[in-house]
């Protein structure tokens, strides 16, 4: 489940409890954000769920919360209230019961023939996630004839509801009333991928159906989304612009480089000739030049790469030893070597090379490039290793990650810690219970009591054997609010 959906379903459950708790009533569980439809689903479950949690069998109280009641007469008589929330009118069209469908269906028709444009503004996010419903096709199918207006469907495709964007970008492309200037202008400016094609492909077959039109080509070449741009390298070859499949060898997406090699041969030149140019000229050696070449270079190539390790750009660098990691032309001794790189890309690069191969590689010589005093880049790839390599260094690293201020480098280390197995760790005789019991007591923060507890007794840490009470001076006794420690 996506960040996302995940906080509209907690946002659905939030309300849900509010509700039925008597925190609104007479209201709906809004204040929502409009057209937030995993969180309407997630709010008409959830009454149910609590309903059936606290054993409640009666139906007292709020009519919102009728609508999403168990009982079916319940919700087909909310559904004959004035003005019920669309909604959950909209979720009842899919209802399992018969009567309690077909009244749902009347309301939201009558709703559409009173204010289509308003309706479907509102309700269509919704619509089309319960038209995956067995009973959902028919309130989605109301959505076309709604939606006959190029005004609103227009309003639709800027919808950041990413389902919405692309179902009015569809209805629009059937309609058949862009030119492939707009269907070009529509595909580079559009940040959805998946809409961007639609756009593009449409580009595509009308360059095809209509002849060339350099306008339209020029707008797909700049576009941000790589699928778009490889849509213009391809454009270029029925516009009779091959030549300038050369301009593209060097861009940053792997996709439109290898549209640009391909288009590059079909007018009868060498793109390997022309990355071997660009990257022994230290003048136009680029980050995605070396990417290029490295794309459509064989392995006796590895020396022409290794060069480029010297180099005093970084990303430059980064790219060689990701070029030479493509050509299966690395070797361990010259990652190794390179771990302790200024530069965070290459870091990275060389972590990703030494991570299938991380076993052997000496613990101390990782665990040294975890001090507090390196650069948070070299930190976070040597733990990257750390973990790949496994064993009880990778614990003590994520420990002594645990403040770190990189927030990511902080998250991984706490999710190590979290999904440790402690238990095993003592078993196996990867260190002794006095370090994996100071260990758990240095990360006790990450877990709750009842997650705690449990692993303190499997580990045999007693109140008396615990890290933390062995320290303490002996003293007399104290109250009972002498344990509320911060542990």
């Amino acid at each position: 489940m996506s960040a996302r959906r995940e906080r509209a379903v907690r946002a659905g459950h939030a309300s849900a409890e509010r509700l039925m708790d008597g925190g609104h009533p007479g209201h709906t569980p809004v204040p929502l954000p409009a057209g937030v439809a995993d969180t309407w689903i997630a709010f008409d479950q959830a009454v149910r769920d609590i309903r059936r949690h606290r054993h409640e069998t009666s139906y007292t109280g709020d009519d919102v919360v009728a609508l999403c009641h168990p009982d079916g007469y319940v919700r087909e008589g909310a559904l004959r209230a004035p003005d019920p929330v669309l909604e959950l009118v909209a979720i009842r069209c899919t209802d399992w019961v018969p009567a309690v469908r077909e009244q749902a269906r009347r309301v939201l028709r009558a709703v559409l023939d009173a204010d289509p444009a308003g309706t479907v503004r509102r309700l269509t996010p919704l619509l089309l996630r319960l038209g995956r419903r067995e009973h959902g096709a028919w309130a989605a199918a109301r959505l076309p004839a709604a939606l006959s207006g190029e005004s609103l469907r227009a309003e639709l495709r800027e919808s950041t509801d990413l389902p919405t964007r692309r179902f009015a970008a569809r209805l629009s492309l059937e309609g058949g009333e862009f030119g492939v200037r707009e269907l070009a202008r529509l595909a580079a400016v559009e940040l959805d991928p998946p809409t961007a094609r639609m756009w593009a492909d449409a580009a595509l077959a009308a360059l095809a159906t209509g002849g060339p039109d350099d306008r339209a080509v020029d707008l797909l070449l700049g576009a941000h989304i790589p699928m778009v741009r490889a849509s213009g390298v391809t454009a270029l070859r029925g516009a009779g612009r091959a030549a300038e499949a050369g301009g593209y060898l060097t861009d940053r997406s792997g996709l439109v480089r290898a549209c640009a090699r391909w288009l590059v041969r079909q007018d009868g030149g060498d793109p390997y000739s022309r990355y071997r140019e660009l990257i022994t000229d230290p003048a136009r050696v680029t980050p995605y030049a070396v990417s290029g070449f490295a794309e459509c270079a064989r392995r006796e190539d590895g020396p022409l790469l290794r060069a480029l390790l010297g180099h005093p750009g970084g990303p430059v660098r980064a790219a060689a030893v990701a070029g030479l990691r493509l050509l299966d032309a690395d070797d361990e001794r010259l990652l190794r070597s390179l771990l302790d790189d200024p530069s965070p890309a290459v870091a990275r690069e060389v972590s990703r090379g030494l991570r299938a191969t991380a076993g052997p590689l000496p613990a101390d010589w990782l665990t040294a490039r975890v001090a507090p005093e390196l650069p948070t880049h070299t930190r976070r790839a040597a733990f990257h290793l750390l973990r790949a390599r496994g064993g009880i260094a990778s614990l003590r690293a994520a420990v002594t990650l645990l403040d770190v201020r990189d927030p990511g480098l902080r998250e991984l280390a706490e999710g190590t810690v979290r999904e440790w197995n402690w238990q095993g760790s003592l078993q196996a005789g990867w260190a002794d219970p006095a370090e994996l019991g100071a260990l758990l007591e240095r990360s006790a923060h990450l877990f709750d009591i009842h997650q705690l507890a449990p692993l303190r007794d499997r580990m045999g840490l007693t109140e008396t054997a615990r890290p933390d009470r062995a320290a303490r001076p002996a003293g007399p006794i104290m109250g009972p609010w002498e344990n509320c420690t911060n542990e």
